[in-house]
């Protein structure tokens, strides 16, 4: 039997949908506008800028971003034509790659980073009081205790 959604719960489905979407398309359109890269690109260089000696195996970056193997492939490539990151042969596995972010893709991290976490914090945190954002991060941690269990790679 189909339990569906009563009021207030398809209201409140309906705006988090909409606002996560606006929120999404808001800081997507301002990277593409202010450093020419789409909100997937900005993600793998962070997570290569976090990473140890900034290199990560590409299966990986694939699941630290939530993206397939061919789409960060596809990714990877397109990054590397720029220069932001470089492809070197894993030393352990010989099957695997690693995805190293060369100081030109850190350049570029860094001044695409001012203008994003303002966005950030704009479109986002400045709305919320802090006890919003608490709600929010409590919120979204059960979510992804349901739903991602043990990977929590935030």
């Amino acid at each position: 039997m189909t339990r569906w959604l009563n009021e207030e719960e398809q209201r409140t489905w309906r705006a988090f949908l909409h606002a996560s979407r606006a929120l999404w398309d808001t800081l997507d359109r301002e990277l593409q506008r202010d450093a020419g890269m789409p909100h997937a690109y900005y993600e793998i260089l962070v997570r290569l800028s976090e990473a140890s000696d900034r290199r990560l195996r590409m299966s990986d970056l694939a699941e630290a971003t939530s993206s397939s193997r061919s789409r960060l492939s596809h990714a990877v490539a397109r990054l590397e034509e720029y220069g932001w990151v470089r492809r070197e042969d894993c030393p352990t596995d010989r099957r695997g790659q690693l995805a190293v972010l060369t100081d030109a893709g850190f350049r570029v991290l860094e001044a695409a980073a001012h203008g994003h976490v303002e966005g950030v914090r704009t479109h986002l945190f400045d709305q919320l009081t802090p006890e919003q954002v608490a709600q929010l991060r409590e919120i979204s941690e059960a979510m992804l205790d349901h739903l991602d269990s043990g990977r929590h790679l935030y």
